[in-house]
């Protein structure tokens, strides 16, 4: 019983030391607190997001309640903005969705932003970074379908 207890106590001692040097992989040498997967530090130019309409169309469809109905869309093309201190292509968007009681919201403006040529994450607030945007129509928001 003492042999099994020592066999189990040195596996997880084992366990334990191999693990510290992994963690040590997961800092960031920039002094900053936030781990990256590339070696973008926010400086150099991102890749133009070519399929943009596509990705946003598949993203809209999950994030809207009701995709079907949406009215009075526009797209901008993708521009470079500095977003959060990092460097990022950035297409703003205008929209107004169709609410649960069936009513629309006045038209809302979003900016979608792209990291490596895929779409990451839609900006609620984005006056600074659609500031000066110029619209043209996006109909395939409008019929969208669930």
């Amino acid at each position: 019983m003492k042999q099994l207890t020592l066999r189990t106590s040195s596996r997880l001692a084992a366990i334990l030391l191999l693990s510290i040097p992994l963690a040590g992989c997961l800092t960031s040498d920039d002094g900053g607190s936030s781990t990256t997967f590339t070696d973008d530090r926010g400086v150099a130019n991102q890749p133009f997001p070519d399929r943009y309409r596509d990705q946003i169309l598949a993203f809209m469809r999950t994030y809207l309640n009701n995709p079907v109905g949406v009215r009075e869309g526009g797209i901008a093309e993708p521009v470079q903005r500095t977003v959060g201190g990092r460097l990022r292509y950035v297409v703003c968007l205008r929209y107004s969705a169709k609410e649960s009681d069936g009513n629309y919201r006045p038209a809302r403006e979003r900016g979608v932003l792209f990291v490596d040529g895929r779409l990451d994450r839609i900006l609620d607030n984005a006056a600074e970074a659609c500031a000066g945007a110029s619209y043209a129509a996006f109909p395939e928001l409008e019929r969208m379908s669930r």
